[in-house]
C-alpha cells in the first residue's frame, strides 16, 4: 500500500460541534452513500421536497462555492464532494467534507496526481462513497489512487491500482466510482498486470473496507474498446446478489460481490458502456448510444432475464429498442415506467415490460446527469446549466420548475445527479453546491439497505484465500486465510486447508507462506485445498535493492514485473544487426495499441533510490522511438521525435515536467541515470543525466525537478514508447541513495 501525500485541512472544534449536533438531530434521515443513492437507483423515500426553487434565495437552504463534475453523497450530516484543487504543477484530486446544515467547509483531503494519461481538465469524474456502518469515506482517482478516509478526513489506506495492476487510464478521464459491499470496497478499470491478467481487459477488484488488503480481482469480460466509468448496480436476483457494470469491451457485466465468480455477460455494444442497469423481478435493463453489436444503427435500449448465466445474447433479450441514444445517462426506475435522457438532453419514459416508448420532452442540448426519483417528482440537470424539477405521469411530464443556472455566456454546467437527505436536494454544478429545501432539514422514513446477500448460507462450494495480489520480498512471510462460500456468493466459514505452491519457492508453518531467501523476482500462487475445493492467493516477490541485471542469466522477462508480459521479451543481440551480444529487453512494437508502455517492476512504497539503464532506440521515416525510466513516480525520458530529455511525473500537465534539448542517435546505445531523493519538510527532488555508452559519465546532473506536488513514495520502472518500430534495453541497475 502506498503512503499517500496529502493536504489536510481540520477545523477541528468545528468539525466536533458540528458531529455532535448532526447526530441529535438527524438520526432518522436517510443518508445518501452512494451517487446513485442508498440502493444505487436513483431513487429515494423522502416526501415533502422542494417542487420549485430559485439560486437566488426562494427554497434555498444555503449555497457554496464548491464545484464538481461528480455527485455529493450525503452520510451522518456530512457531504462529501470529489472535485479538483489547485492548478498547473499544484492540482490536486479533492474530497471535501460540507457540514450539511451550513455548507460550510469542515475538512479537505488532496491527493496527488501522477503517471496517469488524464489531462487536467478531465480530472476528478468519480464519485466518493460512504459505508453507512462506520462512515468512512473512500474515493478513486484519475491516477488509479483507491483511498479510505475517516469521517474525520485521516487516511485508513491507500492503494495505486497504477502502479501495483497496471490500471490503463487515458484521455477521456472516465474513472468509476467505488461501492461498498459488505466488507469490500469495490471498483473497476481497465488493467494490464502480471501473470494471468497480464493481458488487457476490464476488471473488477476488491478489497477489504478496513484494511485495504485485495481479497479478490475478477475478469469477466473480453478484449476491451475503452475506459468507461459506469456506475456499479447490486441486486438480489433468484437468491443471488449480483454485482454488475458497463464494460470497455461492449458488455453488461456480473459478478459475486463477495468472491468475483463471473455470472453473467451481456454483449450489446461494439464499443464501451458508460451506462448502469436497472433491475425488476429478474429483468435486467441496459442501454447505451454507440453503435450496436447487431446493426450499424447507434444506440439501444434492451432487456434480458438475469436469472441466466454466461453470455447471454442479444438474441435472446426480451425485448430491444433501438435508436435512443443513452450514452452517458443511466436510467431510473419509477414502477412500471423507467427514465432515461439521451446524449441530446431528452428526457423519455419507456414502459421496463416492453420497452415502448411512452413520452419525451427536451430539457438542453448535451446530457451527462442521470435522473433522480423523489417525491413523486424528477430532479435532473443537463450539461448547459439547466435544472429541472418534473412531475411525471404515464403519458408526459409537467415541469414544475426550471432554473437556468449561470449565464447565457458562462453557464453552470451540470454533469451530476443530485443527492436527497434530510428534506432536502443537493446539486453540485461546476462552479456551486447548492442545498435546495427548507432551512430545517427533516427527518424521513429511512430504508435499511444490506449490500450481503441474503439467506442463511448453504453448502460450500467455493474456496477463497485471502489476501491476495500480494507483494513480498525475499524472506519474508505473510498468513493467509481459507473462506468458504456457498453456490449463491454466500460467506459460509473461515475453514483449515492444505496449501501447495505454483511457479512459487518457499514454506509453510501453518496458514503463514515464507518467501524462499534467494534474492530473485517471483510470480504464482499459493493454492488452498479443502476437501474438493481449490483457490489460490497470487503473490510475487520482489528481491530488495540492490539490483543489477544484465539479463543473461534469467530465462526470460521477469513474470513479477506490471504491464511486461507480451508487450517485452528478451532477444539475443546477436541476431539482430548492430546490437553486439548477449541477451538484451526488447520492447516489441507489434500492436499499435501497446506501443506505449510503463513498466512497473517493485512496490510503491519504496523511495530514495537511483535507477540506471542502457537504452537504444531505432528510427522508421522521420519517427523515432523514446525510451525512459521511473523512480518514485518519476520518469526520465529520452524522447525520439522531439530530441529532448525530460522529466516528468504526469506528462499531460506540462507544468510538470522539466525538459532540455538533447540531441540524440538512433541505433546507438545511451546510458539513462535518474535519482530521486527525499529532503527535509516533505520536499522531493528528482534529477538526471543521460549520455552515450562508452563516454565518460557527466559529472553534473543535466535535468532537475523540484516538485510542487512531491512524490514521496513509487515503483520502479522503466518507460518504452516503440514507434514505429521496437527499443532496447539492457544492464539495469537499482540501488539505494547513499
Amino acid at each position: 500500500m502506498d503512503r499517500l501525500v496529502v493536504e489536510v485541512m481540520i477545523k477541528k472544534l468545528l468539525f466536533l460541534s458540528a458531529t455532535l449536533s448532526i447526530a441529535a438531530a438527524l438520526t432518522a434521515a436517510e443518508d445518501w452513500t452512494d451517487w446513485r443513492g442508498p440502493a444505487r437507483d436513483g431513487n429515494s423515500l423522502e416526501t415533502g421536497l422542494a417542487s420549485s426553487w430559485s439560486p437566488n434565495g426562494d427554497n434555498l437552504a444555503w449555497r457554496a462555492p464548491f464545484g464538481a463534475r461528480s455527485a455529493p453523497i450525503v452520510v451522518g450530516g456530512h457531504l462529501y464532494l470529489q472535485n479538483t484543487a489547485g492548478e498547473g504543477a499544484d492540482l490536486k484530486e479533492r474530497i471535501q467534507c460540507i457540514h450539511v446544515d451550513t455548507g460550510e467547509l469542515l475538512w479537505e483531503q488532496r491527493i496527488n496526481l501522477y503517471m496517469s494519461d488524464v489531462p487536467p481538465h478531465r480530472v476528478a469524474w468519480a464519485s466518493p462513497v460512504a459505508d453507512p456502518e462506520t462512515g468512512n469515506v473512500y474515493a478513486f482517482t484519475v491516477s488509479g489512487t483507491l483511498i479510505g478516509l475517516s469521517p474525520e478526513g485521516n487516511v485508513l489506506w491507500s492503494r495505486s491500482l497504477n502502479e501495483e495492476f497496471g490500471l490503463i487510464t487515458t484521455h477521456g478521464g472516465r474513472t468509476q466510482s467505488p461501492v461498498v459491499e459488505g466488507d469490500l470496497v469495490i471498483v473497476s478499470g481497465l488493467s494490464s498486470g502480471w501473470g494471468e491478467q497480464a493481458r488487457g481487459g476490464h476488471r473488477f477488484f476488491a478489497f477489504h473496507k478496513a484494511t485495504g488488503q485485495t481479497y479478490w480481482v475478477s475478469s469477466p469480460g473480453g478484449q476491451p474498446y475503452d475506459t468507461v466509468y459506469a456506475p456499479l448496480y447490486a441486486a438480489e436476483i433468484d437468491g443471488t446478489r449480483i454485482l454488475m457494470a458497463g464494460g470497455g469491451d461492449g458488455s453488461m457485466l456480473a459478478v459475486k460481490p463477495q468472491t468475483g465468480e463471473p455470472v453473467w455477460r451481456f454483449e450489446f455494444s461494439k464499443r464501451g458502456v458508460n451506462t448502469g442497469a436497472i433491475e425488476k423481478d429478474g429483468i435486467v435493463v441496459v442501454s447505451q448510444g454507440e453503435e450496436n453489436l447487431h446493426t450499424s444503427e447507434m444506440g439501444l435500449l434492451a432487456a434480458f432475464d438475469a436469472r441466466a448465466r454466461g453470455d447471454i445474447k442479444i438474441d435472446n433479450a426480451k425485448w430491444k429498442t433501438e435508436g435512443f441514444l443513452a450514452t452517458y445517462s443511466t436510467p431510473t426506475l419509477d414502477g412500471d415506467r423507467f427514465y432515461v435522457v439521451d446524449i441530446g438532453a431528452n428526457l423519455a419514459a419507456f414502459d421496463f415490460a416492453t420497452g415502448r416508448e411512452l413520452w419525451r420532452t427536451n430539457i438542453g442540448h448535451s446530457q451527462r446527469a442521470s435522473p433522480v426519483v423523489a417525491d413523486g417528482k424528477i430532479y435532473v440537470g443537463s450539461v448547459g446549466g439547466n435544472f429541472y424539477i418534473l412531475k411525471p405521469g404515464p403519458d408526459g411530464a409537467t415541469v414544475l420548475d426550471k432554473d437556468d443556472l449561470g449565464t447565457p455566456e458562462e453557464p453552470e454546467e451540470i454533469y451530476a445527479s443530485v443527492a436527497v437527505s434530510g428534506g432536502r436536494v443537493y446539486l453540485a454544478t461546476t462552479t456551486s453546491l447548492y442545498a435546495i429545501g427548507t432551512k430545517e432539514r427533516k427527518p424521513a422514513a429511512s430504508r435499511p439497505v444490506s449490500t450481503l446477500p441474503a439467506g442463511a448460507p448453504g453448502e460450500p462450494r467455493y474456496l477463497q484465500v485471502v489476501p491476495t495480489e500480494l507483494v513480498l520480498t525475499p524472506g519474508k512471510s505473510v498468513e493467509l486465510t481459507a473462506r468458504l462460500f456457498d453456490d449463491r456468493g454466500r460467506f459460509v466459514r473461515e475453514t483449515d486447508a492444505t496449501f501447495s505452491l505454483e511457479g512459487l519457492k518457499g514454506t509453510f508453518s501453518g496458514k503463514s507462506f515464507t518467501a524462499s531467501p534467494d534474492p530473485v523476482f517471483q510470480s504464482g500462487k499459493v493454492v488452498a485445498a479443502a476437501g474438493e475445493l481449490k483457490g489460490a492467493s497470487r503473490l510475487r516477490v520482489v528481491p530488495e535493492l540492490p539490483w543489477k541485471e544484465d539479463f543473461e542469466s534469467i530465462p526470460g522477462v521477469p513474470g513479477a514485473w506490471v504491464n511486461a508480459t507480451g508487450k517485452f521479451e528478451l532477444r539475443d543481440a546477436a541476431t539482430m544487426p548492430g546490437l553486439g551480444a548477449g541477451k538484451i529487453l526488447v520492447k516489441k512494437s507489434d500492436n499499435p495499441f501497446t506501443r506505449r508502455a510503463r513498466v512497473f517492476m517493485g512496490p510503491p512504497e519504496w523511495s530514495n533510490y537511483t535507477i540506471e539503464i542502457d537504452a537504444r532506440a531505432t528510427r522508421k521515416g522521420r519517427q523515432q522511438g523514446s525510451v525512459g525510466v521511473v523512480a518514485q513516480r518519476y520518469q526520465l525520458t529520452l524522447m525520439g521525435n522531439t530530441q529532448r530529455l525530460e522529466i516528468q511525473s504526469w506528462q499531460p500537465e506540462t507544468e510538470r515536467t522539466a525538459k532540455i534539448d538533447f540531441p540524440w542517435e538512433a541505433d546507438r546505445w545511451y546510458r539513462l541515470k535518474l535519482e530521486v531523493r527525499n529532503e527535509d519538510g516533505g520536499k522531493v527532488v528528482a534529477r538526471g543525466k543521460a549520455w552515450a555508452v562508452g563516454d565518460p559519465e557527466p559529472a553534473a546532473w543535466m535535468i532537475e525537478r523540484r516538485d510542487l506536488s512531491p512524490n514521496p513514495t513509487g515503483s520502479v520502472g522503466i518507460y518504452a514508447d516503440a514507434q514505429p518500430v521496437e527499443v532496447f534495453f539492457d544492464n539495469l541497475e537499482v540501488r539505494t541513495n547513499e
